[in-house]
């Protein structure tokens, strides 16, 4: 079940639009600090939610993909909220243009803040899709108005979900700016410097075959962070979008994801009552 939250929908004198040219006021969003228009989803538990789960989904393309393993996180009594990223999907912005990758994370933060203080008694856990495909960026020789764009056949080894990618016309199909992989870089680099201040509990899963993202760089991680809770598990032969490969890989990482947090959510609820 999706609700939006009044308090974030105020009335404008003139309407802005998504750039699908819906009133932004017939849609559940937040505004962030540039003063642009996010399109948001929220799935909320039929019972007393547990805890708050931000999805944060990837390159080019949108919240929307995320619907099955949110309504299954829902299942565990967890309150699921996302946004489009500012240029992708319903939300404002040029496609897949930004000033900053730290604007991403600004916005995020900015969201998952008006939720905590919604339920503040409520533990929260980030869900992110990779945004470096490093790899496929570097193979580009000399700086163009934009790149190659996102391989549909390197996302999923499942033809229907392949086919699906394809013909969403909220994902992103055009050439990846230079811009965009210029911030990438520098996000790239800043995340490498950061990764030995990260303690907190992670689970990484990566497809042994992904052509987007490069395995080396859950590796690293592993062997960087300092979280004394930390845990990889890679999946052979599979490509970039795990929840989207094929069933029997889809399945096994909803079942991964699940009972990671749901041990998690139990631990936290465990903590608060001692």
């Amino acid at each position: 079940m999706k609700t939006g939250h009044s308090s974030r929908m105020p009335e404008e004198s003139s309407p802005k639009r998504s750039p699908q040219n819906i009133p932004y006021k017939d849609l559940p969003h937040i505004i962030n600090a540039d003063g642009q228009y996010l399109f948001c989803r929220y799935w909320k538990p039929a019972a007393t939610p547990r805890a708050l789960v931000f999805i944060a989904h990837g390159a080019g393309e949108h919240c929307g993909r995320y619907d099955d393993l949110a309504q299954r996180l829902t299942g565990l009594n967890l309150f699921v909220f996302a946004h489009d990223h500012v240029g992708h999907g319903q939300s404002e912005g040029d496609r897949m243009v930004v000033s900053d990758f730290h604007v991403f994370i600004r916005d995020s933060l900015q969201h998952i803040d008006l939720m905590k203080k919604e339920h503040p008694e409520l533990p929260i856990l980030i869900l992110g899709h990779s945004m470096v495909f490093a790899a496929k960026v570097l193979n580009f020789v000399l700086p163009n108005l934009s790149l190659g764009s996102i391989d549909p056949n390197a996302i999923s080894r499942n033809k229907k979900e392949m086919e699906s990618y394809t013909s969403d016309p909220l994902v992103y199909h055009g050439g990846v700016k230079v811009s965009f992989v210029i911030q990438l870089m520098n996000a790239i680099a800043r995340i490498e410097r950061a990764l030995p201040k990260l303690t907190l509990p992670i689970l990484v899963l990566h497809g042994s075959s992904d052509k987007l993202c490069d395995i080396k760089g859950s590796y690293l991680l592993m062997d960087t962070v300092q979280s004394q809770d930390k845990t990889l598990k890679v999946y052979e032969e599979a490509y970039h979008a795990l929840h989207k490969e094929l069933p029997e890989v889809s399945t096994s990482v909803f079942t991964e994801i699940l009972t990671w947090i749901g041990q998690k959510v139990s631990a936290a609820g465990e903590t608060s009552h001692t």
